[in-house]
């Protein structure tokens, strides 16, 4: 079994990094197209299978535009760095409730020097954070019985962005308001770079979504979405 990614992947998308402008990223628009697209759609199609066993809720759709790979334009409006694109490849496979990548699902992020699995919900928006909220704060127990578990900690953390005051209606002194104050409620574990490259990555990429479950199936249960 060959591996999915090279570190040709890498190679590219730190040149991206210093030449991110159209008339560099279309001269190397067949680099881009061998060592992105088609090894991420690879990618993809070899961990539906894997993903079937996590959980049948959440889908692997190797498309190039509308499927699990985010595409490499960016929205550089509001941004400093106004380069049109992402030096970096985004992979969601998001449950197939989702209208949007603002929903319960697994995630891979390879960029130079940043590579993580991540699971959860990123920007929720306001009903669904209030509903996570809720559910927290009603169980804390349950909650802490998930994101406390030794195989969850030994490989991820929590992250995202927070509050920096407790939410309206909530009390400052309620035992889980840490996470209460949470805008994100992502898991994270960070990849070596070199194991991307490595024959059985999307075992691993695998085993890791699978420690990663029962905090996204305690989401999608605050959601009342199957898991």
């Amino acid at each position: 079994m060959e591996a999915h990614f090279s570190p040709e992947l890498f190679t590219f998308l730190r040149q991206l990094t210093a030449n991110n402008e159209r008339t560099w990223f279309l001269a190397n628009k067949q680099r881009y197209e061998a060592v992105v697209v088609a090894a991420s759609l690879n990618f993809i199609s070899a961990f539906d299978r894997r993903l079937e066993s996590i959980s049948r809720q959440f889908q692997a759709v190797p498309k190039r535009a509308g499927g699990s790979l985010f595409g490499m334009r960016r929205d550089a409006r509001l941004a400093k760095d106004k380069g049109p694109y992402k030096a970096r490849v985004g992979i969601h496979f998001r449950h197939h409730e989702a209208k949007n990548v603002h929903a319960p699902g697994f995630y891979l992020h390879l960029e130079p020097g940043r590579v993580f699995m991540g699971g959860g919900i990123w920007r929720p928006d306001r009903f669904t954070l209030a509903t996570i909220r809720a559910r927290i704060a009603e169980a804390p127990e349950a909650w802490f019985e998930v994101v406390d578990d030794a195989a969850f900690t030994e490989h991820f953390v929590l992250g995202g962005d927070s509050l920096k005051r407790a939410p309206r209606g909530f009390d400052f002194g309620h035992p889980a308001i840490e996470d209460l104050k949470r805008k994100d409620f992502i898991a994270i574990s960070a990849i070596h770079e070199e194991a991307v490259f490595e024959t059985d990555f999307v075992d691993r990429f695998a085993e890791l979504c699978r420690t990663a479950s029962p905090f996204v199936r305690a989401l999608c249960s605050a959601l009342n979405m199957p898991f």
